[in-house]
């Protein structure tokens, strides 16, 4: 397979909606759809690494989510986006404003919860589910014995971190987020893109990823699911993995080689090579 990297226009018009949030494409026009949705703090372009393995055959679909990379900062209402039902409004207006149908949706961190929320209101739209480095509920529930990672008390330390300087947080937890100590560019790299945002929302996406239980959802999802989970996440316990393929119905897990929370930008060959072992092609 030949690797093409550069985003190749399709013949499509674009109305308010992928303007809005940046849509960009590759690949040829009718082609399998994947899109890529990516995580806090990030834009499309972390995929960067991804793409080039699915444009040469698949219709590649991309955007920032409100308020993120290159979206319209002015069309960010906080009122909407108080819930990622906000988010997952966005994914399914870009799937009804370019008509994209049978859609493989590949989603990292934050935006796997909107996916999922995307596909239980509109199963029909999907082909299949793509969950990387996903975690329903951040928080420890002592009640069920579940565990995502914080307690109550890790969770009032991050907010007074957030509340004290956005940026001063940022600059400390990108690395260990990302998780690769060996290669420290990688979170240098994660470092300028959180830095890049707006603190006020960030401050919004960060308190809806820690304080919201998706796990009732999870049973609801009728999509074919993919669970993508790396070594050594500090955001998302390997029990959380096992969480989730255990209330995904017909889900798989595939366990990563790759370190930290973001495979697809520390180990993008492995990370592609996985999603591609798993698409459903009918």
């Amino acid at each position: 397979m030949s690797i093409d990297a550069g985003p190749r226009p399709l013949p499509l018009t674009y109305g308010p909606v992928t303007r809005k949030l940046n849509v960009t494409s590759a690949g040829p026009a009718d082609g399998p759809v994947v899109l890529f949705a990516h995580g806090f703090g990030c834009d499309q372009g972390m995929w960067d690494g991804v793409v080039p393995h699915f444009s040469d055959d698949h219709r590649v679909v991309r955007y920032d989510l409100m308020g993120y990379g290159q979206s319209d900062f002015s069309a960010y209402d906080p009122i909407r986006y108080a819930t990622l039902d906000g988010h997952a409004d966005d994914i399914l207006a870009i799937c009804a404003e370019l008509d994209l149908r049978d859609v493989t949706i590949v989603a990292h961190s934050v935006s796997t919860m909107m996916a999922v929320k995307a596909a239980v209101r509109e199963p029909g739209r999907f082909r299949q589910v793509v969950l990387v480095a996903a975690n329903p509920y951040f928080l420890q529930d002592p009640e069920t014995g579940y565990d995502g990672g914080f307690s109550d008390a890790d969770m009032t330390e991050v907010a007074g971190a957030l509340d004290s300087n956005y940026f001063t947080w940022a600059e400390a937890m990108a690395p260990v987020i990302m998780g690769t100590p060996e290669a420290p560019e990688h979170g240098e790299r994660l470092t300028a893109s959180f830095c890049r945002v707006n603190p006020d929302v960030a401050r919004q996406l960060l308190g809806l990823m820690f304080s919201t239980d998706h796990r009732p959802l999870l049973p609801q999802v009728t999509t074919p699911t993919v669970v993508l989970q790396g070594r050594d996440d500090a955001m998302v316990p390997a029990s959380v993995a096992g969480y989730l393929h255990a209330h995904l119905a017909g889900s798989t897990l595939v366990q990563l080689q790759a370190l930290g929370h973001c495979p697809h930008i520390s180990a993008p060959e492995e990370t592609a090579a996985a999603i591609r072992a798993h698409l459903l092609t009918t």
